[in-house]
């Protein structure tokens, strides 16, 4: 990894704990400190679950206890057993918890206004922009691609979610039923595997790939939740897919898509697959592709 971009993000890292104040036990001056405050903000109007929350925040179960602990005493949550399962916390902002996360909420926006006021228009709208793309980008690096079985209670919801999309798309609709789908089996190793993208615990995305013995390696079934599009997800999948394909000695490797998903068509082309004659009886296909492609430098003999 290149040196002086390491130096440039701990160099931003610096100025922005300096900036926004997360050095200072008082954080908005405030009695408590940022982690505190931003567990307020994150438990919100609505009970939530500390597990769900403590992978949100990527915070360990010990350091949450402890948070919880002093809002708790402080009264400004209460914790709880869930009402239908009683190994599950719950935590909930109590009224005096509202009006505090209230507070903070002014006083964020006077900070984030302190931020923008020294600056002209042009600058404002140049430092909001990048601002946008580092928060995109900094979202982006925290998902991650897990191996699970096609059976997983992630990679159903995902590919739930694919097949209504699908179902709202296509001019004829989508029934599962009439589609090509592969076997589970075809999606576990050795004979294939799946992928599923998971944003702070939760996920977003998924994509198979078969591994066949006697034919080249094909991509099923790929899918990103809208929430979490524009994170370069699409192209992640693919990158990793090609080179689990490579890995496992293909050379070869294809997908079909429907004429209505543009977008992944256009994927499809810059990533450097090539359109060919149709290599299945895919209802729902109107383009097929397929690339050459080889094992990471890395691995070769």
């Amino acid at each position: 990894m290149d040196e002086a971009q390491i130096e440039q993000v701990r160099r931003f890292n610096r100025t922005v704990t300096e900036r926004v104040g997360v050095l200072h036990d008082r954080y908005l001056g405030r009695d408590r400190p940022i982690g505190e405050a931003r567990l307020l903000w994150e438990i919100g109007e609505r009970d939530q679950d500390v597990r769900r929350l403590r992978e949100r925040l990527g915070l360990d179960s010990g350091y949450v206890s402890r948070l919880l602990r002093s809002l708790e005493s402080d009264g400004l949550v209460a914790v709880e057993p869930h009402p239908e399962d009683r190994r599950v916390r719950t935590v909930r902002l109590t009224e005096k918890g509202r009006a505090e996360r209230a507070l903070l909420d002014d006083r964020s926006d006077d900070l984030a206004g302190s931020l923008l006021q020294p600056l002209n228009t042009a600058q404002r709208a140049r430092l909001v922009a990048a601002m946008a793309e580092v928060d995109r980008l900094l979202t982006a690096s925290t998902v991650t691609l897990d191996t699970v079985d096609p059976d997983h209670p992630d990679a159903r919801h995902c590919l739930l979610a694919y097949f209504a999309e699908l179902q709202e798309r296509f001019d004829t609709g989508f029934d599962p039923a009439r589609s090509l789908l592969p076997d589970a089996g075809e999606l576990r190793p050795p004979r294939g595997l799946f992928l599923v993208a998971r944003l702070h615990g939760e996920p977003v995305g998924c994509a198979g790939v078969k591994l066949p013995s006697d034919a080249p390696a094909e991509i099923k079934r790929m899918w990103v939740d809208p929430r979490a599009r524009r994170l370069g997800l699409a192209r992640r999948f693919l990158t990793e897919l090609e080179a689990r394909a490579a890995r496992h000695g293909h050379d070869t490797l294809r997908l079909d898509t429907n004429k209505t998903l543009t977008s992944a068509i256009s994927l499809y082309h810059s990533f450097g697959f090539e359109e060919v004659p149709a290599f299945n009886d895919e209802p729902y296909a109107h383009h097929w592709f397929e690339k050459r492609i080889t094992a990471p430098s890395a691995e070769r003999p």
